[in-house]
């Protein structure tokens, strides 16, 4: 025994050290970032893409209210119920203090200016494939914004889940895996894929989760259980998506299905936001749901 613990103490380290080395946060390159201006009005498409504002704003806010990102919604999941935080421009209780790389830490790659991992209900899984150019145009949209002086509300979890260290290892599993759909797209469909999957974060909702909560990448946009326990997010793919791309692209401006329906629960402010997008960027959009693999 006294012989084979100087080995099992040795082993013991190197496995800390790979643990420690594993579930470090990343960062991303800030010369990706070099030279680049921000626009606002190019921002805002981008805040509308990303639908900053379906889980920022105060839940069922209109109008001018769905620009104040004070944060508080909640959000229930199999590991516990996670709030939105405030993402206004208030230097106390916002991100109006951060960098343009802090944000693009935050969204590419789910770690905070202090360096603690974010929890992946922030899907920084699809938005590491974001345009360095749109980050810098959205922080310029952002820091427009009316601040609000709200703290941030705690998320509701438990142990283990309360131990943030644990998610780089969980990145390291399931973030930072490219595209889905790959090979010679059209200019449309690599448009479509980018909203799709980058800034509009749909497979976040309408794509099964294993057991620890990765994205199952074989089944995407296949549906999925809705995490508040009622109903289930719908299977988009062209197994069961049989309208037009004319008709996918008129719901997503409009909410009118061709059966004379209208969106309703959490699809409602998703089409709020894409209606307020180019009729091209909806039309990608459709292009790249009929295009991609359907999941029985």
């Amino acid at each position: 025994m006294r012989r084979a613990l100087p080995a099992l103490v040795i082993l013991f380290a190197a496995g800390l050290a790979l643990f420690w080395w594993i579930t470090a946060p990343g960062a991303v390159p800030p010369d990706k970032f070099a030279g680049l201006t921000g626009d606002r009005t190019r921002g805002e498409q981008v805040f509308w893409a990303a639908g900053c504002a379906s889980c920022h704003a105060a839940e069922n806010a209109t109008g001018d209210d769905k620009l104040k990102l004070g944060g508080g919604q909640r959000f229930p999941s199999d590991f516990g119920t996670f709030r939105a935080p405030n993402i206004s421009p208030d230097p106390q209780f916002g991100i109006g203090g951060w960098s343009v790389i802090e944000l693009a830490n935050a969204m590419m790659r789910g770690v905070s200016p202090e360096g603690a991992h974010y929890y992946p209900a922030f899907p920084y899984t699809s938005y590491a494939n974001a345009a360095p150019q749109d980050v810098v145009d959205l922080k310029m949209f952002l820091d427009t914004l009316p601040p609000v002086a709200t703290p941030s509300e705690a998320h509701e979890l438990s142990f283990p889940f309360t131990i943030r260290r644990l998610l780089g290892g969980w990145k390291f599993l399931f973030a930072n895996k490219g595209w889905v759909m790959e090979g010679d797209l059209s200019p449309e469909l690599t448009r479509g894929r980018y909203l799709v999957e980058a800034l509009g974060h749909c497979g976040e909702c309408h794509t099964p989760r294993n057991a620890l909560g990765g994205a199952r990448r074989d089944a995407w946009l296949g549906g999925a259980p809705n995490p508040g326990g009622q109903g289930t997010i719908p299977n988009i793919t062209p197994a069961r998506l049989t309208w037009s791309a004319q008709d996918i692209a008129y719901y997503l401006e409009t909410g009118f299905t061709p059966e004379f329906d209208t969106a309703g629960g959490h699809m409602a402010p998703v089409i709020e936001n894409l209606a307020k997008l180019p009729a091209e960027d909806r039309a990608a959009i459709a292009a790249y749901l009929k295009a991609v693999p359907p999941v029985e």
